[in-house]
């Protein structure tokens, strides 16, 4: 039997209702129903295998393309459906322990040509043309499944960036283009925007490109939808009855997340930690929350939980700051202990931390002391670790504590603490090491045997200080 086209190829919806024939089958299914009368069994086999093979990224895309849409699978830069304008997207997703829904990766959109980017604008780009209208099909990742055809796709829907979230899509583009139009294609970070990112795409770190402002070379980017973005994008857009968060944005504008943000919480400026709680109903008593700062700043914003729509799809952070009288930091910034046998086995280009700040965006809330002894609120920063200062400082510490790991780690206990060799605050001017921990009994294995209580790496308070707005801290 040859197969033939069960779609209007000129007709987003009809593709998206053809595509509703997908769910519930699984990659094998698909390819075993979409193979051509003529094809050998040996033709058959050697496809198959490389369709499985986890090296080969599209494999389960091509099948899709190939065995479903029955059209070859390309590397034409115009969309997949081009006569309808959509791109096809095949993309895992997991179920985690709670249930909850996440996507299992970012999603690539197209690869970025440094040279021709500087000559477009976001609305011509290859970018938008690729990503304006797009069928998302979701399959289920399971650990525990090694054949890759096995798994099964649950969802299938066509996609398009909402109106409320291209003022911000098409700033994070705007910010990609202009490093590389200043000759810092080099130095891009997915945290230095927000819902899109310019993200690595080589299987080999050593590969670089050239960029046309720099003789610099810069590594092999794609534009692509971040993790946390299309997290929320399944569960909010895909998943039918899901429960969603509450929007910071108001829907009757079109504005730039971050710009929002800040003009909002500079509304209460100088307003103090008791004021604040008092207005907003959060109870100080004995003493105000631990997580006072994040739950006041959605309040100002009007989220009455703990959870925004627009920082779940960001990836954004909030970080309380406060600022003693004598313009100093009372506390460094800690990140969640790590194991000492894992940090050791890690590459910097994939670590844990290093990946953390590389994708993590904060919202810093700043409170700063006043001759009284009272903390009030001077207002916020969004700020990403810098290229150079991650690439040259945090990687010399992070090398240096697995270095120390490795060669046995030296401690001495006076009046009952813990002191070691790991890299101090005064080692260098960025991070250090140091517990994080529940006490001194909370501890982890070492690689050389024994055990030490629990570490993480920690951002110094005198360069948190160092990277917020001069008016913050005046």
């Amino acid at each position: 039997m040859t197969n033939s086209i069960g779609y209007d190829k000129t007709d987003p919806k009809s593709i998206e209702a053809y595509s509703q024939n997908l769910i519930g089958k699984t990659f094998e299914e698909i390819y075993e129903n979409g193979k051509m009368d003529d094809e050998t069994e040996q033709v058959v086999k050697e496809q198959a295998a490389s369709y499985e093979n986890k090296k080969r990224k599209g494999g389960l895309g091509e099948i899709v393309e190939e065995r479903f849409f029955h059209y070859k699978a390309n590397s034409d830069s115009r969309p997949d459906f081009p006569e309808a304008g959509v791109e096809l997207k095949v993309t895992p997703y997991r179920i985690n322990r709670n249930r909850s829904l996440s996507a299992k990766e970012r999603l690539v959109v197209t690869m970025i040509d440094y040279m021709s980017l500087i000559n477009e604008t976001f609305y011509n780009s290859h970018f938008w043309i690729k990503s304006h209208l797009m069928l998302l099909v979701y399959y289920q990742y399971q650990q525990g499944i090694t054949d890759r055809l096995k798994y099964r796709i649950d969802y299938a829907k066509l996609f398009a960036p909402p109106k409320e979230d291209l003022p911000t899509i098409i700033h994070d583009f705007e910010i990609i283009l202009d490093k590389v139009k200043a000759g810092k294609a080099h130095e891009i970070s997915g945290a230095d925007t927000t819902y899109l990112e310019a993200a690595p795409k080589s299987a080999d770190s050593s590969v670089r490109r050239k960029q046309p402002c720099c003789s610099i070379l810069a590594k092999p980017r794609a534009f692509a939808f971040k993790n946390s973005y299309m997290t929320y994008v399944l569960n909010t857009y895909i998943v039918p009855g899901k429960v969603t968060y509450e929007s910071i944005l108001p829907t009757d504008g079109a504005i730039q997340l971050e710009t929002y943000v800040v003009d909002k919480l500079r509304e209460y400026q100088g307003w103090s930690v008791d004021e604040l709680c008092a207005q907003f109903d959060i109870s100080v008593v004995p003493h105000p929350p631990k997580n006072y700062g994040a739950m006041i700043a959605y309040r100002i914003l009007g989220i009455k939980g703990n959870k925004a729509a627009e920082f779940e799809k960001a990836n954004v952070i909030i970080k309380t700051i406060r600022i003693k009288k004598n313009r100093k930091i009372k506390e460094s910034m800690s990140f969640p202990a790590f194991k000492f046998k894992e940090l050791v086995e890690e590459k910097w280009e994939t670590s844990t931390f290093g990946n953390y700040l590389r994708d993590t965006r904060f919202c810093f809330i700043v409170y700063k002391e006043d001759e009284s002894g009272i903390y009030r609120l001077k207002g916020c920063q969004f700020w990403n670790i810098p290229y150079t200062d991650l690439e040259e400082h945090v990687k010399t510490v992070w090398k240096r504590t697995i270095k120390i790991l490795n060669e046995g780690l030296k401690v001495e206990i006076k009046n009952g603490k813990h002191f070691s060799n790991l890299p101090k605050s005064s080692d260098d001017p960025v991070c250090h090491v140091r517990p994080h921990g529940i006490d001194s009994d909370d501890t982890d294995d070492l690689p050389t045997g024994g055990s030490y209580p629990k570490q993480c790496f920690w951002l110094n308070n005198s360069y948190i200080l160092s990277q917020l707005n001069k008016e913050l801290y005046e």
